[in-house]
């Protein structure tokens, strides 16, 4: 007969205390990897956090700088074209003006009413680009419609808009901002895309509010408008950004799937953030 040889004792504890080396070493690698893995999460959410503070910095100084040259291009229109003029309509309304006969004060008069009516004019101009009487009149329809108009008048590009739903107007200061972004969007075409054609269409879709504007010249893509809005160069994106954030609103720039046209889609909400 074959008797089993028993296992010393000394071996199982060996074989036990390996096997709970080994355990302890495998939740301490587990732990560290989580700790190590958490940091780098952490890490990289404190740089995205950067990054978006970054362009928040970006946005809003691109929207100072707009507001600055907004006030300057008024202070220089003021000073260099209202000023002179009304300097000069005091020169023919001077003092001297009782002593002189009667043929040289209705001249003067006459000549100083024409000065002012120029001053005017002038300051009416400038309150018109402020805020567009067509835009404040007639809403956004008509203001864009008016600047198609004047684009496709010059006879180097054909341009057409397509309002479907919009027996609402949105709010005045909501209107001005949406209207501003579409100059802006307008203008880059213009200046860069070389195209053809720009064909602006508006709907709306549940509780969103759409423009989209199609053209056959050089665009960007999304990626594109988030680098430069990242970058040092792009102020006019940047102020679209900024702008769109006082609407709650997105862009989206993208190539058509038939990769004949550029699309861009601005989406904010129908129902006006102002009122919520």
């Amino acid at each position: 007969m074959f008797f089993l040889q028993a296992t010393p004792r000394s071996d199982v504890s060996l074989v036990l205390f390996l096997g709970t080396l080994g355990m302890l070493v495998l939740v301490i690698g587990l732990i560290l990897f989580i700790i190590f893995h958490q940091r780098k999460v952490i890490r990289y959410q404190q740089k995205l956090q950067q990054m978006e503070i970054e362009q928040q910095k970006m946005m809003l100084t691109a929207s100072i700088k707009l507001q600055e040259e907004e006030r300057q291009r008024l202070a220089a229109d003021l000073h260099d074209d209202a000023g002179p003029l009304l300097a000069t309509a005091r020169l023919y309304l001077n003092e001297n003006l009782v002593n002189q006969d009667k043929a040289t004060q209705l001249q003067s008069i006459f000549q100083a009413r024409q000065i002012i009516d120029d001053t005017i004019q002038l300051i009416r101009n400038i309150s018109h680009s402020l805020m567009p009487p067509t835009l404040k009149n007639f809403g956004l329809e008509s203001a864009v419609s008016d600047l198609f108009q004047k684009i496709s008048g010059s006879g180097t590009i054909n341009t057409s808009s397509r309002f479907h739903d919009y027996s609402e107007r949105l709010k005045p200061e909501k209107e001005l901002v949406v209207f501003r972004i579409i100059q802006e969007l307008i203008n880059n075409i213009l200046k860069h895309s070389n195209s053809s054609f720009i064909h602006l269409t508006q709907n709306v879709h549940g509780d969103k509010f759409y423009l989209r504007i199609h053209h056959d010249g050089r665009g960007i893509i999304q990626s594109d408008f988030e680098k430069l809005n990242k970058s040092n160069i792009g102020l006019g994106l940047k102020n679209i950004s900024s702008r769109l954030r006082v609407v709650h609103g997105n862009i989206n720039f993208e190539k058509d799937i038939s990769q004949t046209y550029y699309k861009i889609t601005l989406e904010l909400p129908k129902d006006d953030p102002y009122e919520s």
